[in-house]
């Protein structure tokens, strides 16, 4: 089953295209720009989906991310989410701040 949506915002001037496709696991492939607008519907999409389903992101035509939906990349890989071609400096982020703000969480915790 195949799925196009497009999320646009009142200004039109930014789009996230999220197209949706399954085979042996389900694949959410975005392009355009993913902004704090876009991190909910991208959350419902996934909720929607079997919990034994294997799900992956395929990042390979987004253009920019707002450090919102960083985080929301992050806490996907975080559950298992599989995120293909993601570009490097995405990678990079979620290497380098994510590792930060779970370490903070944890001993904010611990207090």
């Amino acid at each position: 089953m195949e799925l196009l949506l497009l999320v646009g915002r009142r200004d039109q001037k930014a789009m996230l295209r999220i197209q949706r496709s399954s085979n042996r696991g389900v694949v959410l492939s975005l392009s355009g720009h993913i902004e704090i607008e876009d991190v909910a519907e991208l959350q419902r999409l996934l909720s929607l989906e079997a919990a034994d389903q294997a799900i992956a992101l395929d990042l390979q035509d987004i253009t920019l991310v707002d450090r919102d939906a960083l985080k929301f990349l992050a806490e996907c890989q975080a559950e298992k989410i599989t995120l293909e071609n993601c570009p490097a400096y995405i990678r990079d982020w979620i290497d380098t701040n994510w590792i930060d703000t779970e370490r903070d969480r944890g001993s904010r915790q611990e207090r």
